[in-house]
């Protein structure tokens, strides 16, 4: 009776020990196209690469990839509460901003908004972190200026960690960019899972 017992015990350890181990670091990723895949298939997208590479090195990492490619600060913030209570992520990673600046928004509009989204994932107890992000230089070298300099003052007023644009050494490279000139192709993903397999990993030790 005892042994069976024991054994009982043991197997369901096996069964819940990696189910709470793959929970242990759950990060919401609230992106747009340039995270969403745009272009390619999921599974080729820089988000599900990383997964794999986690699965692959059995960490207790699991990436929840809300991105949806057009997405604004604005409507990522609309959505905020639902995934929030759907994956009660310990982290939250903010790739947002490009379709703002693209648009033409009011700089100060999407620093609300960001600064939001940071405030409401914080204040579901998840760590935060920001993409800092660029645009052309065609929308002027004021606007410019603003719209870049906006996300480190944001994550310095919020206490958020302030992650580097991870299309800085792909944009310019026509081979790894899609025929828009807009979107990494399927030949930037793995550089784009490298890049953020690092970037992560600093995140993850700072906090």
């Amino acid at each position: 009776m005892t042994h069976s017992i024991l054994r009982l015990v043991f197997i369901l350890f096996l069964v819940i020990k990696p189910l709470s181990a793959a929970a242990d670091n759950t990060i919401l990723i609230l992106g747009d196209s340039l995270s969403a895949a745009y272009g390619l298939q999921q599974e080729q997208g820089w988000v599900k690469l990383l997964q794999d590479k986690y699965n692959d090195e059995q960490a207790d990492i699991a990436l929840v990839n809300a991105s949806i490619s057009g997405e604004t600060s604005g409507g990522a913030l609309r959505r905020l509460d639902a995934l929030l209570t759907q994956y009660q992520p310990t982290h939250v990673l903010i790739e947002l901003g490009a379709n703002d600046g693209l648009r033409g928004f009011p700089v100060n509009k999407m620093q609300a908004n960001l600064t939001a989204l940071i405030q409401k994932s914080q204040a579901a107890n998840a760590m935060t972190a920001l993409m800092e992000i660029y645009i052309p230089p065609n929308y002027g070298p004021r606007y410019s200026k603003m719209f870049t300099d906006s996300f480190s003052q944001i994550s310095e007023e919020t206490n958020t960690h302030l992650l580097n644009f991870f299309m800085l050494n792909i944009a310019d490279k026509p081979e790894l960019m899609q025929n828009d000139g807009l979107h990494p192709n399927k030949k930037a993903q793995p550089l784009i899972r490298d890049e953020m397999y690092d970037s992560i990993k600093t995140w993850l030790n700072k906090d």
